[in-house]
């Protein structure tokens, strides 16, 4: 059975389509990431090496395989942000596999320094590598560098341009969707950055990558609802046993329906209607920002595959 959730804008509709074989996963995909797909795909010969950006806390979740043959063609980096929210213990997995696949990576924190400049580091020492393969007999290093950065949306691209410009070269904020159409900005003599808009693929091919990457705001509130991202989050906090989960919300034990937890929840935090209902649009809000802030732990959505 196809069920649709949808906000005013109809071409903001998610679709949800569990029982169809082949087809269980979700669909956001607003029409200006129909153009800049386009856009990228033009653009992407004038660059040197594109950044792709990911969130530390679903590595391949929030990837983009409907991008791999289009980023082929280009040296790429990338870039897994927020992993200052993310369990440091799958991290460690994770970096061992994207050893494995031997393609350039680096888990960061966008607000430091210090990982900043070595992801420009190593998009310099990328490119520079692949010009002296190209042409060993009459390669000279080039001083000027043009980057194009790509991600799904809210995975903090406006972030990092703006750490790498030290200047609010581009507009930030903590909804998906900011970004609608790409810019050059110019960050120094050197170096020159085409940001573009964050991009979802067409189609999510598991429901769970799409609760996922709602919980993580990659998808906005508006079009997946805030009911079952947060509903999903205490259930997966809760089967995992989570210390941050019950002395954040003061539960004295974890042995509880989600309904029960939700209900505390409220009581706890104020979110009451009249005649003493919880107020569960507010609790689902307030457990979607408390994990956006890393206030219910440091978590990782998935495993590393298993290598064949």
């Amino acid at each position: 059975m196809k069920n649709k959730i949808k906000n005013k804008n109809q071409a903001d509709a998610i679709e949800l389509t569990p029982d169809t074989p082949g087809r269980s996963g979700f669909n956001w995909f607003p029409g200006h990431m129909a153009r800049a797909v386009r856009e990228i795909k033009e653009k992407v010969k004038l660059v040197d090496i594109v950044l792709e950006i990911r969130d530390a806390r679903a590595p391949l979740a929030s990837g983009n395989k409907t991008m791999e043959e289009t980023l082929r063609q280009k040296s790429r980096l990338i870039l897994l942000n927020k992993v200052n929210l993310a369990d440091p213990k799958m991290i460690h997995l994770w970096e061992e596999w994207f050893k494995k696949q031997g393609e350039p990576f680096l888990f960061l924190d966008c607000f430091d320094k210090g990982s900043m400049k070595k992801a420009l580091s190593m998009a310099r020492a990328i490119v520079d590598q692949k010009r002296r393969d190209s042409n060993p007999d009459t390669y000279e290093p080039k001083a000027k560098l043009k980057l194009m950065i790509i991600g799904l949306p809210n995975t903090g691209k406006s972030t990092i341009i703006n750490q790498l410009a030290n200047r609010n070269a581009t507009k930030v904020a903590d909804r998906p969707g900011q970004t609608q159409v790409q810019q050059w900005i110019v960050i120094d003599k050197d170096l020159d950055l085409l940001d573009t808009p964050g991009v979802m693929p067409p189609l999510l091919a598991k429901e769970e990558h799409g609760l996922w990457l709602s919980a993580l705001n990659a998808i906005p509130d508006e079009a997946m609802g805030e009911e079952r991202p947060a509903t999903f989050l205490i259930e997966y906090l809760k089967e995992r046993n989570s210390k941050e989960l019950k002395e954040r919300y003061k539960l004295e034990s974890l042995e509880l329906s989600v309904e029960e937890i939700l209900e505390k929840i409220a009581t706890l935090r104020g979110c009451v209607r009249q005649k003493g209902l919880p107020d569960l649009e507010r609790v689902y809000k307030l457990i979607l920002i408390d994990f956006r802030k890393g206030d219910l732990g440091k978590i990782c959505f998935g495993v590393p595959p298993v290598d064949n």
